[in-house]
Formats: C-alpha cells, structure tokens, sequence
C-alpha cells in the first residue's frame, strides 16, 4: 500500500483520460496504444494485437518458474454518458459505464509496482490487458490467440468495481461466482390484416406478450425453485402503425444460471414454452439461442489466496464472501483453462454520485479505491510465486 498510494495521482489521470475517450469492443485502439506504451516505457516484453486489440506485457523472473496472468478489461459501454463531471465521455453514445477504465488504470498501476521491485526471484507475471468484455468475449479470442501460453500461464487472477461496496472493501465467492450468460432471438411470425378486425390476422404482438409472460413459468414452474435462473426480454420490436395487426414481431433477450446442467435444459424448454404459444394462436416462431459465456468459477485455493493476501496487506479483514452474482463475465473463459479467482472491489462512498449501478447513464466511482486495485493484484502475484517456489511447484 505504501507503494501504490503514491500512484493515486497517475491512476486517476489515466483512468479519466480512458473515461473521456470511451472505445467500445475490439475498437480500443486509441487505449491499447496508451497501454502499449506504459509497458514499453517499464522495460516490459510487450505484445500487441493480442485477440485483436489485446495487450499483452511479461515480467519475467531471475529464474524459470511459475506464471500468473493479471487481467483488466478496457472496453466500454455503447449508453450515453448522463453525467456532467469534467471527464465525462466526449464520445457520443459510447461510455465507460462499468469501471473498466479503472480496471485499465489500475493494472498499468501494478504493472508499474511490480516492475519497480524488480524481476521476481522465480517465476513470471503476464498483464493482460483484454478488449471486448461486454458480450464479444475478448477473454475467448486473447486465449484463442494464444495469451496462456509462452510462458504458459499457471493462475489467472481478475478484480471488478462494485458501487455497492465501500471503497477498498472486498467480495469474493467461492465456486460459481458468476452465472452463464447467453442469449436470444425470437421471431413470432403472425399474419398482418386490420386492428379493427383481429379476427381476420394472427397479432404478432399479442402472441408476443403471451410469450414473455409464459416464459417467466420457467423458473418459477418447470425448473427447482432452489436453482437460480434469470429469463429476460430485454428489446421488442414490430408492427407499423396503432391500426394495424402486426405481422411480424422479434425479441432478443438472456438467460442467465448459477449451473451447467440447468444451462443445457434451457434451449429446449424455451423453445417447448415458446412452440405451446404460438401454436394456440395460430402463430409461428423462430428461436435463436446463442451460447455466450459460461459460469465464472472461482478456484477454491486461489480463493484463499486472495483473502490470505488481503489480510497480510491492510492488517484487518476488509474482505467478506458474497452470494454469486446472475451477471455474466467473460473471466470466465480463463477459469476454464487454469484456476483462478475473480473478486469485486469496492468504489462507492455511499453517497449518490457513486451508488449509480453498473451500466446505469451516471455510473461513477470514487477514485480513491484505485490505490487499492494496485496493492492487491500487485500483492496476489507475488504471494502466488512465493507460495508456488516454497511449495516447490
């Protein structure tokens, strides 16, 4: 802490800069450039064009060892900035609306600590600086383009903002800490004719409501209650004018659960609720489900890793376990491959300027937690390769 505090300045500086210039999903050109050059200027070996606009800085140690990966997320939000600060987004219709500026920031911040300390005795640390988080799967495409191996990455470790905590303040789950997150298409296809007259057409729109209704019986009817699932129609589109039946009517949503094998039953039940409509309406449909990001699992040692290192780090216990969270994250993709661990870092000062939810138009954080991001990826790095060498891999 001692190390990063003095950063504050910096983090703050960066993070508003990438707030003024929000870049959205396998565009961050103008922030992979900035990243790029921080980790050029700290003597790094750096690779760029990682899973597209991805960067990638290595840290090797004195000796062959280990290797943990370090993650941030730099890709914003396509929402229109609401607030009126300085740094508010000069972008129209794209900002950073879910911290992942200060995710950029504070991982160029510990990249910068770690790199002042020295090369570690043994074993290496990889900064993985990802684009696309929000629903493009850049964590996917930066593993497909190889940024687990050479040096082959051995533990992943990640941190989030969270408004709903207060700054400095940690919440980590063990297990599933958050849910799958795929998506939908549907098409109801009735059959146009006048508003007047419905009983000469098929109402598409009608036959929609029916639809979002009767989808909401799965999880309360068709799957055990004890199962967390979250159905969601989130756009509707359809019809021309108030007098006349819609012909055609398309809703795109998501499907989130806490388990593998609720996620596996979902198409067809979606599909069984959505056929038994449309059928006692003379309707037809198409259904388009799309698999998006599986469950975040978080590594039970790697859990207690973080918690380990919080409390070595401020001295007092400043983290608590928390429920998981029916978000979808992308991370996820990296605990497939190695254990990891995911945790959320407390931004908000309790007041309103800072309790805005994630992706809500006036989302902001206090920036004071961003010495904190720094001392704890910082700190969990190297309590992995110290733990790694005494336990002699």
């Amino acid at each position: 802490m001692d190390l990063s505090k003095p950063l504050q300045e910096q983090l703050i500086a960066w993070r508003r800069d990438f707030h003024r210039h929000p870049e959205i999903g396998f565009e961050e050109f103008r922030t992979s450039g900035i990243v790029a050059e921080h980790l050029v200027s700290l003597g790094l070996e750096v690779i760029t064009n990682v899973g597209q606009t991805g960067v990638v800085g290595i840290l090797w140690g004195e000796e062959t060892g280990p290797t943990i990966g370090l993650r941030a997320d730099m890709d914003a939000l396509p929402i229109q900035d609401q607030k009126t600060a300085s740094y508010s987004s000069q972008i129209p219709g794209k900002a950073h609306l879910c911290g992942h500026d200060a995710h950029t920031a504070i991982l160029m911040g510990a990249a910068q600590l770690l790199t002042s300390l020295g090369k570690p005795k043994r074993g290496n640390i990889k900064f993985i600086f990802q684009p696309a988080e929000e629903g493009l799967a850049g964590a996917k495409a930066m593993i497909d383009d190889g940024v687990l191996e050479n040096p082959k990455v051995d533990a992943m470790a990640g941190l989030h903002m969270f408004p709903g905590m207060k700054t400095g303040t940690l919440g980590v789950t063990k297990g599933v800490a958050f849910a799958s997150a795929d998506s939908i298409k549907i098409k109801v296809i009735g059959k146009g004719g006048h508003a007047a007259r419905p009983h000469e057409g098929v109402d598409a729109i009608a036959v929609s409501a029916q639809i979002i209704t009767a989808l909401q019986n799965i999880p309360s009817r068709m799957v055990d209650p004890l199962e967390p699932i979250v159905i969601t129609i989130g756009k509707i589109t359809g019809g021309f004018m108030g007098a006349a039946l819609a012909p055609e009517v398309e809703m795109v949503g998501t499907v989130r659960t806490l388990s593998a094998d609720l996620r596996s039953q979902m198409p067809k039940l979606i599909d069984r609720v959505i056929h038994g409509v449309c059928d006692s309406f003379g309707a037809e449909y198409e259904l388009d489900y799309t698999d998006g990001y599986p469950v975040v699992h978080n590594n039970h040692d790697m859990v207690d890793l973080m918690t380990e290192t919080s409390d070595q780090l401020f001295g007092s216990k400043e983290w608590n376990y928390i429920k998981p969270s029916t978000g979808g994250e992308d991370f996820a993709f990296y605990c497939e491959k190695v254990p990891g661990v995911f945790f959320r870092l407390g931004s908000g000062r309790g007041d309103e300027e800072t309790g805005y939810p994630l992706h809500h138009p006036k989302f902001d954080l206090d920036e004071t937690t961003l010495p904190y991001g720094v001392a704890m990826l910082s700190a969990i790095a190297l309590h992995f390769l110290q733990r790694q060498e005494s336990e002699g891999d």
